[in-house]
C-alpha cells in the first residue's frame, strides 16, 4: 500500500533553448495552484492521503504541460485551473480519471 493515496508529480522544467517546456505554460504556478487548492480541500499529506511534487523533466515535453497521478499512473496536461480542479473533484476525490485531459 502506498503511504499517499495519490502522489501527483508536476513537471516544472523550463529549457533556456527556447524548445517546447512544461514553464513555458505557467507549471510552476500551476504547481503551486495545486499544493495550495490541495490544502484548502483538507486532501493533502498524509492525513488527506494527497502529496503533490515538483518533478524534472517528465520527458512529455510535446504533450506539455503535464502531471502524473500516482499510484495510477495517470497522465494528464491541463490549460488552466478550472482543468485541474476538475482533476481534484473527479479524480483525487472520487477516482474517477479525467479522459478530456488524460494524455
Amino acid at each position: 500500500m502506498s503511504y499517499y493515496r495519490h502522489h501527483l508529480f508536476f513537471c516544472t522544467n523550463d529549457r533556456k533553448d527556447g524548445k517546447a517546456c512544461c514553464q513555458q505554460h505557467n507549471a510552476q504556478a500551476m504547481r503551486d495552484y495545486t499544493k495550495k487548492r490541495c490544502k484548502e480541500l483538507d486532501i493533502a499529506g498524509k492525513e488527506g492521503c494527497v502529496r503533490v511534487n515538483t518533478a524534472g523533466c517528465l520527458n512529455r515535453c510535446e504533450e506539455g504541460p503535464v502531471v502524473v497521478v500516482y499510484p495510477e499512473a495517470v497522465w494528464y496536461t491541463y490549460v488552466d485551473k478550472e482543468d485541474l480542479d476538475e482533476i481534484f473533484e473527479e479524480h483525487l476525490i472520487h477516482g474517477r480519471i479525467v479522459e478530456r485531459l488524460k494524455i
